[in-house]
């Protein structure tokens, strides 16, 4: 039995040479523990849900060097074409900073109503 107990102690202190059969053991054991634990022990590691922003904003860059913003409707009251491009400034410049609206369009949903905005943007 005290063999036994040297062994262990041995593994635990790692006191085999490379290529010896004990040290062939030592590491067959991790490798098992490394690929088949997951399988029994829940080690909390999900990814964390993507929370969107409070005003339903995405943003997607294009390949010109441009963002293009999708803002929820929601946020943006209706009016003329000039107080939409503020508000949709208000909502695009805390996030990128200081940026020009080059063009947005309207998502609409079949009944017509406005869904969201697409806002193209270049930074200055």
């Amino acid at each position: 039995m005290n063999a036994f107990w040297r062994t262990i102690r041995s593994y635990i202190l790692w006191q085999h040479e490379r290529g010896t059969l004990h040290y062939d053991i030592m590491v067959t054991l991790i490798l098992i523990f490394v690929f088949l634990s997951p399988y029994w022990i829940n080690f909390n590691d999900k990814p964390t849900a993507r929370i969107p922003h409070p005003t339903g904003v995405v943003v997607t860059p294009d390949a010109e060097g441009r963002l293009l913003y999708q803002i929820d409707a929601s946020a943006i009251a209706p009016g003329d074409d000039r107080s939409i491009r503020e508000q949709l400034l208000r909502i695009v410049e805390p996030i990128s900073g200081e940026v020009s609206i080059v063009s947005y369009d309207t998502v609409a949903d079949r009944s017509g109503r406005v869904q969201s905005y697409k806002v193209l943007v270049q930074r200055q």
